[in-house]
């Protein structure tokens, strides 16, 4: 009975139940993950030019909704311990980023590859997605020597460009809209990341029954099933197309029957539960998955900012951050709707912000729509 209650006591001097605890580790979570996106973003845009810049980006921007599974699994395998389902996804990406850290490199030029183009040509031909060096040889007529100094020259000028600041990279075109759509994109797709299980668990009744924790788990995995296809099927119209701004609209308004369909029909059996979870995710995340990958990189590439090779991570950061803002709003506002509400104005909700995060990007509609007249008129020519 004594070695007991010791244990007992020993067990509760481990426990901290402050709030402000709680709130101060959060806060330091966020700001030290919130270094990575921008970084990583940065890196893919080094790398991987404007020609399949969508795809590639979406593909592996899948990455998100696969860690997304792998946590929710490993943390539940470790419950009920707690501290474990953090303490141990903790050092699995501290192993990852040293790993990364010591064989990624950040640019092409420090392996002797020639940096990818990320304008449009003026022929309006798309150049290659990554560019050889032995090959950018042979298609130059240039000698080893002379491409071995372009590579050398093009590292220098790289690490010598000076960062661009944060009014700077508020003026290029397109990332003021494309952050605030990413603020309601992200607040819908977060709402969905946090408050799903509870949904399907509370409320969703699937073949008239409800479902336990565990099942509840195992469904809402099926929404990042549909992320992952939502993220590479944007990213490959986005390419082929050649215009961001109607793909994400065209995405975002068809979430908003999705998410309908889901609260309607998603309890109605196994199969739907999974396969309206599967469109609405596809649907939802596909916009928040281009615009926070391919745009990002796109908008640190612009022309407007020519000569300054260091604004990706700076612009990633805005857009991302801004979109994070959204992804913290989007979970409080809904446990003060159920407070007072129920599930059906939380969905409302989620419709609002789903058609303002369109609206927000009609200006870069219009823009898609002029450049597509004038591509079709030279065509023509």
């Amino acid at each position: 009975s004594g070695s007991k209650q010791t244990s007992s006591q020993h067990s509760d001097h481990k426990k901290i139940t402050q709030i402000f605890y709680f709130i101060l580790i959060q806060i330091a979570g966020g700001a030290f993950q919130s270094t990575g996106w921008p970084s990583v973003v940065a890196v893919m845009a080094n790398w991987f030019g404007l020609g399949n810049r969508g795809l590639i980006m979406g593909v592996w921007n899948a990455h998100t909704s696969v860690g997304n599974i792998l946590g929710s699994v490993i943390a539940g395998a470790l419950l009920p311990d707690w501290a474990m389902s953090f303490i141990v996804p903790g050092l699995i990406i501290a192993g990852l980023g040293i790993l990364t850290a010591l064989f990624l490199p950040s640019d092409p030029a420090e392996v002797g590859v020639t940096p990818p183009e990320h304008h449009d040509s003026s022929s309006g031909e798309e150049g290659p997605l990554l560019v050889n060096r032995d090959d950018d040889d042979l298609r130059r007529k240039h000698s080893s020597v002379s491409s071995s100094s372009d590579v050398i020259l093009t590292s220098i000028n790289s690490q010598g460009s000076k960062a661009v600041g944060i009014v700077r990279a508020l003026r290029i075109p397109g990332v003021a809209e494309y952050s605030l759509s990413l603020f309601f994109a992200k607040l819908v797709a977060y709402t969905f990341l946090y408050w799903l299980p509870y949904y399907i668990s509370n409320t969703l009744k699937i073949d008239g029954q409800h479902v336990s924790k565990d099942e509840a788990a195992y469904y809402s995995t099926f929404f990042d099933i549909g992320g992952i296809v939502g993220s590479i099927a944007i990213g490959y119209l986005s390419d082929v197309m050649k215009v961001r701004g109607i793909s994400c609209v065209l995405m975002t308004v068809l979430s908003i029957p999705a998410m309908l369909f889901y609260n309607w029909y998603g309890g109605g059996s196994k199969a739907l539960a999974i396969g309206l979870s599967m469109v609405a995710g596809f649907f939802v995340n596909g916009p928040y998955s281009l615009i926070t990958t391919a745009v990002s990189a796109d908008l640190g590439t612009h022309k407007s900012i020519a000569g300054s090779e260091r604004a990706k991570a700076t612009v990633a950061a805005i857009i991302d951050g801004t979109g994070s803002i959204g992804a913290a709003i989007g979970p409080l506002l809904t446990g003060w709707i159920m407070d007072e509400y129920t599930w059906r104005e939380v969905f409302y909700m989620l419709f609002a912000a789903s058609a303002l995060s369109g609206v927000f990007l009609l200006r870069i509609v219009k823009r898609d729509i002029q450049n597509l007249t004038k591509s079709c008129r030279r065509r023509e020519k």
